[in-house]
């Protein structure tokens, strides 16, 4: 494979948001130490790169930069000492700080830490493995940091998702329903709500239906929320707090709501109830390999794959973070390579 120095990349030059971002060409990133070299085949988006790209995210990477931290490719080069891939094999990469803050997959080629990356899954699709490990490790995270050591919570506990069709949303339904959970999910989508259905969430509703909570505690009767998976905050946050059993917590992974107004924290009082942020970040490259087989092992046996939304030509990346804003069913994707 011919290394010709340059390489095409959507840059970064600014925090004014991905509607800035310009294609130009930039040198070959050169594998440092414990790291292989990527030629990207396929890039994921994440709601994270559109944070970054507004300076909303606590990393501040020097510009220009490059977004993207999920994706596939196949290894050009490898840096001496990695054992673990070799030139010419096909990879995903875990997390790791590609895309936060060094420059990440949204290019035709990306250095990655080896420990950080991983084999396709036996019978999954290229796709499927591109877009998965960041929102799975997100929901695994966002399912069991309530225990120590990190568990599932027990069969026939009862999991609601917020902004359930989104990447997050649709790896905590798997999940939640590889642990015996009870899932309620939350799409403001008929259709999409339907396809949740069929991806084993027990009930669906909408966030804007009236009554949403009576709604709820009837279908749940006489169980409540034991855990909530929560993707949005804003205003519904409040309800969610209500909705909770007595030691009922809540995993904030996101906040396309907006802020949460006037909260009040004697709503947690009587019922023991917990909030806890979730951090992606804080997962070294072995707790990913060991959180990833994990996943991989709890979606074979209910005979499911992650959910791709759209995959979207290299050109169109500005097209491809318009569609998250949108709310996509699952993962949006970027062929980098064709």
């Amino acid at each position: 494979m011919v290394h010709n120095g340059q390489m095409r990349a959507w840059l970064m030059d600014s925090y004014d948001g991905v509607e800035k971002l310009r294609l130009d060409e930039v040198p070959d990133p050169q594998p440092g130490p414990g790291q292989a070299l990527l030629q990207v085949k396929l890039a994921a988006l994440n709601p994270a790169d559109a944070f970054l790209a507004q300076g909303m995210y606590p990393a501040k990477p020097p510009l220009p930069h490059i977004l993207g931290r999920d994706g596939v490719g196949e290894v050009i080069a490898v840096a001496s000492g990695v054992e673990n891939v070799k030139v010419g094999d096909t990879v995903g990469i875990l997390r790791c700080d590609a895309g936060v803050e060094v420059w990440g997959t949204l290019a035709e080629k990306a250095a990655i830490p080896a420990a950080s990356l991983t084999s396709i899954p036996q019978g999954w699709s290229l796709e499927e493995t591109a877009g998965a490990p960041l929102v799975f490790l997100t929901a695994w995270q966002a399912l069991t940091q309530w225990t120590d050591p990190h568990a599932p919570p027990a069969t026939g506990s009862v999991l609601l998702v917020t902004g359930a069709s989104g990447g997050v949303g649709v790896a905590s339904v798997l999940l939640g329903k590889s642990m015996g959970l009870v899932v309620v999910a939350l799409s403001r989508s008929q259709e999409k709500g339907e396809k949740l259905k069929q991806l084993g969430a027990d009930f669906v509703f909408s966030p804007d239906m009236p009554n949403l909570r009576k709604a709820i505690a009837a279908a749940l009767f006489p169980k409540r929320i034991d855990l909530v998976v929560d993707n949005v905050a804003g205003p519904a946050f409040n309800d969610l707090i209500a909705m909770l059993g007595y030691g009922g917590r809540i995993s904030v992974v996101g906040r396309s709501g907006g802020s949460v107004p006037e909260f009040n924290t004697a709503t947690l009082f009587f019922r023991r109830n917990r909030i806890g942020g979730v951090a992606v970040a804080d997962y070294t490259p072995q707790a990913a390999q060991t959180a990833w087989k994990e996943i991989v092992g709890r979606l074979d046996g209910l005979g499911r794959r992650p959910v791709t939304d759209a995959i979207l030509p290299f050109e169109q990346v500005k097209q491809a973070f318009g569609r998250l804003t949108e709310g996509p069913m699952g993962k949006v994707l970027v062929r980098v390579a064709p």
